[in-house]
């Protein structure tokens, strides 16, 4: 089946305020799936519809207060607590949502769906707040916050502040939701705030690692390190595509530098029997020589987490499945949020990795010891008077440190709740955001190491000899920060480097 939405579909509504395009959606599809559902539902026992929700589903609800059970389960379940998600996870997850009910296996009236649209293009961010979601059945609680102001109750934010929905719905003459028949227990019963996060994870996520390839090539240069380690006849040995494809990223980046030294001429191609010492190392330091060893495994698990996001993008997440094909409802499990929760905790663990990486390859810019070739903390100016980027390595070493205690993963952290019937959850929400916190902090520290890099490329006067690529990125850096020689405060100039990262497309 075609996807309906696409990643990259959010990543343009998101960053890029495009609008989603009511046509693109399969109305008859959804149609038929209402229509069968109403048809199906009204001699038959059916979850949700006519029983009560979770435990309570032993118990028979009244044919004249079945609308009531979908206003009391969104009402109901507006518990959220914490500060307001981000607005770029909450259009995500909206998209999400979008794209799950319009799959036509929920049985939800059109108007819900164009309802969802309308709120989507005219930028109306529900108030969702952090906590709530044990991940199964899905997201219920922030689910139900974004339900809630469909209802035209709670609040959202538009227009730069928070209003009343009742008040913008009036203003741009948006009808609020009508239910129909389990619209309620659709729109709060799925994956789609935890897959929304993951998908604004994702984009960072495959931002980072090119900054990462980047940053390494750029390292090698400065440490003039052997070209060798990136040889494909060395990554084909080892077979594993993603090293294969870091080490070819990173030949390419590098086609023109004038820095990296060659095995080849300076130690194969003359005889060395006279030398007892070799002043340039043979082999670089782990952090520079293994980074397609160590990326490689980072690339296929954000390649993984991609396809299993625009599966869960493209999939039906609530319960029960209205399947008009077989004229038949399901109930099961589609609410479960293993699959994501499982993605973005090897994600959070992939990119703490790449921070560890970037931290590493700072301190051997910072190390003169070790590198043999630069002074301590890249200080331009007077040793023992002033510090150069001293204090820069605390934060990212902090930063790394926090990254490092998140890398636990908490998939493995389920409490049964709600009554024993949700006896093992997948807590894929609090996964996604700790994924999220991991992946902000990466920024910050490789935000560092790429100042720190042109600090290094000034020390030693490099900047002519860099690849293309290399070069362009330190001009940039230049733009927005120049080179230290003199002690001054750093931490506006790391933000807007911390900017650049985050919003440069490719």
């Amino acid at each position: 089946m075609t996807p309906i939405i696409t990643i990259d579909t959010i990543d343009n509504i998101v960053t890029r305020d495009c609008k989603l395009e009511e046509s693109q959606l399969p109305w008859d599809r959804i149609e038929d799936s209402y229509k069968f559902l109403e048809g199906f539902a009204r001699d038959k026992i059916i979850y949700g519809i006519n029983t009560g929700f979770g435990p309570m589903a032993q118990w028979r609800v009244d044919d004249q207060s079945l609308k009531d059970l979908q206003y009391n389960i969104i009402r109901s379940h507006s518990t959220g607590a914490g500060e307001a998600l981000p607005a770029d996870c909450v259009k995500s997850a909206m998209a999400v949502r979008l794209s799950q009910l319009a799959q036509g296996y929920s049985g939800v009236h059109p108007s819900t769906l164009r309802l969802l649209v309308a709120m989507i293009n005219n930028d109306i961010i529900p108030f969702i707040p952090r906590h709530g979601s044990v991940g199964a059945s899905g997201d219920l609680v922030q689910l139900a916050h974004m339900a809630l102001c469909m209802l035209g109750e709670g609040k959202v934010h538009y227009q730069c502040e928070w209003r009343s929905t009742a008040e913008v719905f009036a203003k741009l003459g948006i009808k609020p939701l009508e239910i129909h028949i389990r619209e309620g227990l659709s729109l709060t019963n799925g994956t789609s705030v935890m897959t929304g996060i993951g998908i604004i994870n994702q984009l960072d996520a495959e931002r980072l690692l090119h900054w990462a390839v980047m940053s390494s090539v750029w390292m090698n240069e400065v440490a003039a390190s052997y070209d060798d380690f990136m040889a494909e006849p060395l990554q084909l040995a080892r077979r594993h595509p993603g090293q294969i494809e870091i080490a070819r990223r990173m030949r390419q980046l590098s086609h023109d530098s004038k820095l990296m030294s060659s095995r080849q001429h300076m130690l194969y191609d003359e005889a060395h029997n006279d030398v007892k010492v070799f002043k340039h190392k043979v082999q670089a330091y782990y952090s520079l020589r293994c980074v397609p060893q160590i990326l490689g495994p980072i690339l296929e698990v954000v390649e993984n987490s991609r396809r299993v996001l625009e599966e869960e993008l493209n999939c039906a997440s609530d319960n029960p499945i209205v399947d008009p094909e077989t004229r038949n409802v399901y109930h099961g499990g589609n609410f479960h949020g293993d699959y994501t929760s499982l993605e973005q905790d090897k994600l959070k663990i992939a990119m703490v990795r790449l921070t560890m990486t970037a931290e590493r390859q700072l301190n051997y810019l910072f190390h003169d010891r070790i590198n043999g070739i630069l002074p301590p903390f890249l200080n331009m100016g007077t040793l023992g008077l002033n510090y150069g980027m001293q204090a820069c390595q605390f934060t990212a070493t902090s930063t790394t440190a926090e990254s490092q205690t998140l890398a636990m993963p908490n998939y493995v952290h389920s409490i049964p709740n709600n009554n024993d019937n949700q006896d093992i959850v997948s807590m894929g929400t609090n996964t996604a955001l700790l994924c999220k916190q991991v992946i902000d902090n990466a920024f910050q520290v490789m935000a560092i190491h790429m100042v720190a890099l042109a600090q290094a490329t000034d020390c030693l006067e490099i900047n002519s000899k860099l690849s293309t690529a290399t070069r362009n990125q330190y001009d940039t850096i230049r733009q927005m920060i120049e080179c230290r020689v003199n002690d001054e405060p750093f931490y506006e100039e790391l933000n807007k480097v911390e900017h650049y990262l985050r919003e440069t497309e490719f």
